[in-house]
Formats: structure tokens, C-alpha cells, sequence
């Protein structure tokens, strides 16, 4: 089976930090992976993981500053889940 799982930008998966949805979410993906899925991980450039990573940024949005508009990062983040859909 094919799995996406999607994270909040605001934390890398595991989280460096705070961060109990994006722990969660690894827990989940990595056993996902364990038990022979096919796992997308749709999260920010600075996670780790055993799964497939589609980086939508490449650090998670705490530790960068510079973005100004981070709802326009989800959108895309959403879109390629959307684009990826059909997979």
C-alpha cells in the first residue's frame, strides 16, 4: 500500500525540538516502512526518515526566519500531496 503522511512545516520529523505531532508522525511512518508499506513523507528538507522524503522546504519553518508566508508553503505542500494523489 501506498501511504503519504503529511507533517507540519514548522518542526523537522523526528522533531530537533518541541514537537509532539511531528514525533507522532515518525513513529508512524517509520513502522509503516517497517511493516513493508510504500510511505511518502511530505515534511520539511531537515527530517529524517526511512520513507520516501518530499521536501517542501528545506528547514523547518522555527529555525528559518526568513519566511514571511508560511500558509503559502502548506498550499504547495497540499498541492503536491494532490499531484501525487494518482500514485
Amino acid at each position: 500500500m501506498h501511504i503519504a503522511q503529511i507533517a507540519p512545516l514548522a518542526e523537522a520529523v523526528p522533531p530537533k525540538f518541541y514537537g509532539g505531532t511531528e514525533r507522532v508522525i515518525h513513529w508512524l511512518t517509520e513502522e509503516l516502512v517497517a511493516l513493508g508499506h510504500n510511505v511518502t513523507l511530505y515534511a520539511s528538507g531537515d527530517s529524517v526518515t526511512s520513507a520516501r522524503l518530499e521536501a517542501i522546504w528545506p528547514r523547518a519553518l522555527r529555525i528559518d526566519g526568513s519566511v514571511r508566508d508560511a500558509n503559502a508553503l502548506h498550499i504547495s505542500m497540499l498541492e503536491g500531496v494532490g499531484q501525487d494523489a494518482n500514485e
